[in-house]
C-alpha cells in the first residue's frame, strides 16, 4: 500500500507555541514559572498579552505574535503548517464565549492536521514536558488527506468496502 503521510523531523530543540484565554493567563503564566529549567531549553512563542506576560514574569524569551482576537491564533496555524512550531500549550477557557472561538477550533484542527502535541491544561502539560521524548528527535506523520480520501474513493468505486 502506498504511504499516504509524510514524515517530518522535530529537533531535540522544540519550538513551543504558548497561548492562554484571558482567564487562564496566570495559570500558564505560574506553569512556565514552575517549569522553566525545561522551557529555557526550546524556542518560545505565544500570542499578544501572553507572551509579553511570560517574557516580563517569567523571565524567558518569547516571540509575539499578534493577539488572539486581532489574528495572533492565526499566525500560529500558519506557523504549524509551515513546519515552523512542533508543539502547543493553550491554557484555553472551556465556561467562557470568546470573539474568536472559530479561531481556536481552526487553530486546533491545523494542531491535529500536523500532528502537533496539544496540551489544555497543567496536567497534560506536565505529561507533555515530561516526556523522554522532549529530549530527542522526533518523527511527527502528516496524513496526505486528499491522497487518503481518492484512495477511498477509488475502493469505494470499485466495490471494496472493506475500509469503511
Amino acid at each position: 500500500m502506498e504511504k499516504d503521510y509524510q514524515i517530518v523531523k522535530m529537533e531535540k530543540q522544540k519550538h513551543i507555541a504558548l497561548i492562554a484565554h484571558d482567564n487562564r493567563k496566570q495559570d500558564l503564566i505560574e506553569w512556565v514559572k514552575s517549569k522553566k529549567e525545561i522551557l529555557h531549553r526550546h524556542f518560545l512563542c505565544g500570542t499578544g498579552t501572553t507572551a509579553k506576560l511570560i517574557s516580563e514574569y517569567a523571565g524567558l524569551p518569547v516571540k509575539a505574535y499578534h493577539s488572539g482576537p486581532l489574528g495572533g491564533d492565526q499566525q500560529i496555524g500558519a506557523r504549524i503548517a509551515e513546519g515552523e512550531i512542533d508543539f502547543m500549550i493553550f491554557f484555553w477557557d472551556p465556561l467562557s464565549a470568546q470573539p474568536h472561538d472559530p479561531d481556536v477550533k481552526a487553530l486546533l484542527r491545523i494542531s491535529a492536521l500536523y500532528d502537533i502535541p496539544v496540551a489544555t491544561n497543567p496536567s497534560t502539560a506536565d505529561f507533555l514536558l515530561s516526556s523522554p521524548l522532549m529530549d530527542e528527535e522526533y518523527d511527527r506523520h502528516i496524513i496526505d488527506y486528499a491522497k487518503r480520501m481518492k484512495r477511498r474513493t477509488e475502493d469505494f468505486s470499485k466495490g471494496n468496502l472493506s475500509e469503511f
